[in-house]
């Protein structure tokens, strides 16, 4: 059995063949897709955040309405990339959100990718220190966040305070019970992976990584995972940890599928650069009749390790459509793998 969910870019551009051609359309088109998700059964909805781009960018007044308007659905980023991120400021927000969805939040974090600006968080009023990286930076703002969930009294009160406060030192509220353990870092490396089991995080590993021994993409992941799982057992956590992976996978099975995704039934490995000199793979699409995808998932190592199927989906081309992709996995691929 996996958690089946969905993960959005969010993407929206001013064309007439875009569903979503403001901020506003890919807003509140979310809101409906996770609530029509929830109706369909499916137990997740994460968004992508990117910076200085026609995207999602806040994801905490999102994830609040969502919150709001569904029960039961698991609600949460893939991912929020810390180097842009005030732990403070964003663990009260993350308290607030999760409170508001009754303990649903599955907040995905990370170091981030490539943006659309040369060091944009360096206009958030966020730099490395010195002989640091920005990734370091990144990893310290985790660490920080990670610990103001934890709600332990940090800051001496006024001797004079506005309003009565409870005894010892305050922590930032509002305060959200369990938050700490539903936090994932978005890994791109098995060295990060482990750092994430260290920190007693969860591991969110999407669809490309960098590029350790040239395997294919989905069995470099699978070891990523299982890095992941044994550094965990060295930390000594004592609850279970949580894994999820990213995929685009579209079952074929009316015309209108096969014209936006036909083309992708050969799609293969990607192998390029991110940040410079790193090498990366990327993952491929999968796009078949349903009984070929069931096949071809079959054999894919990294989604039998993992416990949580994230599903990319296309927002651009309206939420019904999208409910269709989604209706499609739940009822015709996942069967027949043992995920239902």
């Amino acid at each position: 059995m996996k958690k089946i969910g969905f993960l959005s870019f969010g993407h929206w551009t001013d064309s007439p063949h875009s569903q979503t051609r403001s901020a506003a359309d890919t807003l509140l088109q979310s809101i409906d897709l996770a609530v029509a998700a929830e109706e369909l059964g499916a137990d997740g909805a994460y968004f992508r955040v990117h910076h200085f781009a026609r995207q999602l960018a806040s994801p905490f007044p999102l994830l609040a309405a969502i919150g709001a308007k569904t029960e039961r659905i698991e609600i949460g980023t893939g991912v929020i990339d810390m180097r842009y991120e005030n732990p403070m400021y964003m663990a009260e927000d993350a308290g607030a959100a999760d409170l508001i969805a009754g303990g649903r939040l599955q907040l995905g974090i990370s170091r981030g990718s490539p943006e659309q600006v040369i060091d944009g968080w360096r206009h958030f009023g966020y730099g490395p220190g010195e002989g640091e990286t920005d990734a370091d930076m990144a990893r310290m703002h985790a660490e920080l966040f990670l610990k103001m969930l934890e709600g332990g009294g940090f800051a001496e009160p006024h001797p004079r305070p506005m309003f009565p406060n409870p005894p010892g030192l305050l922590r930032l509220e509002p305060h959200a019970p369990g938050l700490r353990d539903r936090i994932w870092w978005g890994a791109g490396s098995n060295g990060t992976a482990a750092w994430a089991a260290q920190q007693g995080m969860n591991l969110m590993s999407s669809t490309l990584k960098f590029d350790e021994g040239g395997a294919p993409f989905h069995v470099q992941q699978a070891d990523q995972i299982r890095a992941f799982r044994k550094a965990w057992t060295e930390a000594g956590w004592k609850h279970e940890p949580r894994v999820s992976v990213s995929r685009s996978i579209f079952a074929l099975t009316t015309d209108l599928d096969r014209m936006y995704f036909g083309g992708d039934g050969k799609s293969t490995d990607q192998v390029g650069f991110i940040d410079g000199p790193n090498k990366a793979i990327f993952g491929r699409s999968y796009a078949a009749e349903p009984d070929v995808l069931v096949e071809q998932l079959a054999g894919d190592e990294a989604i039998a390790e993992a416990d949580t199927l994230l599903l990319t989906v296309p927002n651009q081309l309206g939420v019904e459509f999208n409910v269709h992709v989604l209706e499609n996995i739940l009822t015709h691929v996942a069967p027949a793998l043992g995920w239902r």
